[in-house]
């Protein structure tokens, strides 16, 4: 999988920049030739779901702490282990793409995996 595409990007590094943004993602399923790779396909599709699922969980925090005012500390502590938690799952999912892995993310995972390989 690590062989070079014509642009000169090879697959895994290309699945591994997929999580650096939800744009890079984007690009990666529309230009050629990472959109015909599975392996590229999967990672995109597994960052923009993690994407869209560290937004709802910051929405879910959010509201939370709009309606318990009295509970601001432990929201805001709340966030933080939150963001910690899913900034190190990204690193190993980064990583692991640049080597060549394809980790599957509980829920995110298999619905990256159902859009791949479509």
């Amino acid at each position: 999988m690590s062989d070079p595409n014509p642009s000169g990007l090879s697959d895994n590094a290309a699945g591994g920049l997929a999580y650096i943004t939800i744009i890079p993602a984007i690009v990666f399923l529309i230009v050629e030739p990472f959109k015909r790779s599975s392996y590229v396909r999967f990672h995109a599709w597994q960052s923009i779901f993690f994407f869209v699922a560290w937004a709802v969980v910051h929405i879910l925090v959010g509201v939370v702490q709009n309606l318990v005012p009295s509970v601001v500390f432990l929201t805001l502590t709340l966030w933080q282990l939150v963001d910690l938690a899913f900034f190190v799952i990204l690193v190993i999912v980064f990583v692991g793409a640049f080597n060549g892995k394809r980790i599957n993310l509980p829920i995110v995972g298999g619905l990256a995996e159902k859009q791949a390989n479509r």
